[in-house]
C-alpha cells in the first residue's frame, strides 16, 4: 500500500511540473487513481491543461482507458467546462483510447450510468462524450 501511495505522490507532484512532458506522465500515472479525491481534481486540471494540449489529449486516452465511472467522470466535468481547443483535444484522447479497442461496451455502461449522474455538468459533459462515441461507432 505505502508503495502505491508513493506513487501516487510522485505523480501529484509531477502534474504541477513546468514540462509538459511530465504532465503527460502525471496524467496517465494518475488515471488509475481517479476515484482518490486528491487525484480527481489534479486530473480534471491536467485534462484542462493550459500550457499544452497534448497533456490534455493523454489524460483523456489514459482515464478513457481506464475505463471506470470515476474516470469517465472526470473526462465528462471537463468536457462540460472545456473550451472548443481542448474539447476537440479530450475528443481525440477519449476517441484514441478506444479505437480498436473491446472496451466500448463498458465505455457505453459507465456513460449510461453518468447520464443519470446528480450533477448537471457531469450529464451534460457525458452527453457531449456519448455523441462523439456515437459518431464514432454509430
Amino acid at each position: 500500500m505505502t508503495e502505491m501511495m508513493s506513487g501516487l505522490e510522485a505523480a501529484l507532484a509531477e502534474a504541477t511540473s513546468p514540462s509538459w512532458t511530465q504532465r503527460v506522465r502525471a496524467g496517465r500515472d494518475l488515471a488509475p487513481f481517479a476515484d482518490a479525491p486528491e487525484a480527481a481534481e489534479v486530473l480534471v486540471g491536467l485534462l484542462l491543461d493550459v500550457e499544452d494540449t497534448a497533456v490534455t489529449r493523454q489524460t483523456a486516452e489514459a482515464l478513457a482507458r481506464v475505463g471506470t465511472v470515476a474516470a469517465l467522470r472526470l473526462i465528462a466535468l471537463a468536457v462540460a467546462k472545456a473550451d472548443d481547443v481542448h474539447a476537440d483535444w479530450l475528443q481525440t484522447g477519449v476517441h484514441d483510447a478506444l479505437v480498436g479497442s473491446d472496451d466500448m461496451p463498458d465505455f457505453a455502461a459507465a456513460c449510461g450510468k453518468l447520464a443519470q449522474d446528480q450533477k448537471e455538468v457531469v450529464r451534460r459533459g457525458v452527453a457531449e462524450i456519448s455523441a462523439w462515441t456515437d459518431d464514432a461507432w454509430g
